[in-house]
């Protein structure tokens, strides 16, 4: 396996010729392996950027989530001697989310990897939604995401067969599938929160490794660097069409998707609000709006 590092990019100027598209069923050139666990602040601070990416670069490629729970124990022991504020604070102002929240114990819920797992056999669309369900209800709403209850009420927002869903929590399909993220996690030397690997099915011994959290440019960098092809941006969708797909997004979020000041981004959903199509749930460092309409 040949590994490139990245270069940081020069920014360059979007043509926005190309029709905005949530889903796109071609093949595609590139898959990313987005090694993440719902309880790592970064990796839910890279959602922003993974949102982005779908709707301007989706066509280009896939997004496969390997869940590597078992690094925020390593996370944890590592700032166990520090104080890790700093931490929170940052992810906390860049995402607009807070991510303060306390790991009750050192273990990771293995409930919570084997859940994701199980929406995943309906689908990979399925699978990343119910993933950002889990972590708006870890993040945002502060629930215990090992709680059954929590997890099936995750995949009723997330819109899965509930029923499918639950039979699947303890099935052989779903351990396996984890233990298959395990060994990608040890195949590929992953030892950082969040890690994405690129890879380009066309050259199949050869992908970029990227870990931490990086301004978005450089994913787009990294994506231009594979393909070697012009690039034109999507369009961005309508506000409106965005909120509904995704149900729940925040200021900071909407700033970075739609290149908004923070302002900007207010005013644009206080409109929706007098509309009575959000309503507005405060938290640290920002608001949060739920799609109600």
């Amino acid at each position: 396996m040949v590994w490139n590092l990245y270069e940081q990019p020069k920014a360059n100027h979007a043509d926005h010729s190309v029709k905005y598209n949530f889903i796109d069923f071609i093949e595609k050139p590139i898959e990313i392996y987005a090694f993440i666990d719902p309880l790592c602040p970064e990796c839910w601070t890279l959602d922003p950027i993974f949102k982005k990416l779908s709707i301007e670069y989706g066509r280009f490629f896939t997004i496969r989530p390997v869940i590597s729970g078992r690094l925020v124990k390593l996370r944890k022991k590592s700032v166990k001697n520090r104080n890790p504020i700093p931490i929170w604070e940052k992810t906390d102002k860049f995402s607009g989310i807070s991510c303060d929240r306390d790991l009750k114990s050192d273990n990771f819920p293995w409930s919570t990897s084997m859940a994701i797992k199980a929406a995943e056999l309906q689908g990979n669309r399925a699978g990343r939604l119910f993933l950002r369900k889990v972590q708006e209800a870890f993040f945002i709403n502060n629930e215990d995401i090992s709680d059954e209850k929590t997890l099936i009420r995750c995949a009723e927002n997330a819109k899965l067969d509930v029923e499918e869903f639950s039979n699947d929590l303890q099935s052989s399909s779903a351990k396996k599938a984890f233990q298959c993220d395990l060994k990608i996690l040890k195949d590929m030397n992953v030892d950082t929160l969040p890690t994405l690997v690129f890879f380009n099915h066309v050259i199949e011994d050869h992908g970029i490794k990227i870990t931490g959290f990086h301004h978005y440019d450089t994913y787009v960098h990294i994506l231009r660097e594979i393909l070697q092809v012009d690039m034109p941006p999507a369009k961005k969708p309508p506000l409106e069409d965005f909120l509904a797909h995704y149900g729940m997004v925040g200021n900071k979020e909407l700033s970075v998707i739609y290149d908004w000041t923070l302002a900007e981004a207010e005013r644009e959903m206080k409109k929706l609000q007098l509309k009575r199509k959000v309503k507005k749930i405060n938290v640290k460092h920002d608001s949060i709006w739920k799609y109600i309409s």
